[in-house]
């Protein structure tokens, strides 16, 4: 009987074999102390295959970062449906955000931890991704608050003013980095706290949120007291 022959695995699908072996170890093990040798053993490939598809570490590493980068901005943009109330459109976006770092720890790790604290250009890889998913949510608030107006408006008393629900553009920008910056806190607080499913990590943050947030669609924002 002739030998059977294997069949030869696809460039790109063994590409992606090596960036899962990869996102696992950098998100274990750290950048520095991350070795080609491990993860060209988790992936069940030789080092020399992994140097001559990805050229170095630094950009496999960058490489790690630009594909869990964009798997994060598809999650959260594809569990926002359009045509919801602003809060739902909320509450489903971090969902589908704290669903997503939940099963992915190692390449949230490589996002949040790793990427950050070794410097360009891996940090401007992760802040790239991050101005998307903040240019996302504001205008997402953006919305929100357009779409309340008739109804603030609409819904006075007689002698009243309530204040116009439109944000400035520089308010909007903000409220969008503070959400972003406390679901990029949150999640890393989830996945290394034992028994924090997705779906609480974003009623937590929904329920800190959205009362701010709810008040200003509703023209009744908290102003800073007067200076004497």
């Amino acid at each position: 009987m002739g030998s059977v022959k294997t069949k030869r695995m696809p460039r790109a699908v063994r590409e992606q074999q090596m960036l899962d072996a990869a996102v696992q170890i950098f998100g274990r093990r750290g950048y520095t102390a991350a070795s080609m040798d491990e993860i060209a053993e988790l992936a069940g490939v030789s080092k020399p295959l992994v140097y001559l598809y990805l050229n170095s570490k630094e950009d496999l590493f960058t490489a790690c970062i630009r594909r869990e980068a964009a798997a994060l901005t598809a999650a959260v943009r594809s569990g926002v449906r359009p045509g919801l109330s602003a809060d739902r459109q909320l509450w489903e976006g971090l969902c589908a955000f704290f669903t997503h770092t939940a099963r992915n720890p190692e390449g949230w790790t490589v996002l949040h931890l790793q990427a950050r604290t070794h410097g360009e250009p891996f940090a401007a890889e992760v802040d790239a991704m991050r101005e998307g998913i903040v240019a996302f949510v504001t205008q997402l608030i953006d919305v929100a608050a357009r779409e309340a107006r008739p109804r603030v408006l609409g819904c006075a008393r007689p002698g009243r003013h309530p204040q116009d629900p439109d944000l400035p553009e520089r308010e909007t920008a903000g409220l969008a980095e503070a959400l972003v910056g406390a679901a990029e806190s949150l999640a890393a607080w989830a996945n290394a706290t034992p028994g924090v499913p997705a779906r609480q990590a974003a009623a937590t943050l929904m329920n800190f949120a959205w009362a701010g947030l709810g008040n200003l669609m509703e023209g009744r924002p908290w102003s800073p007291p007067d200076h004497d």
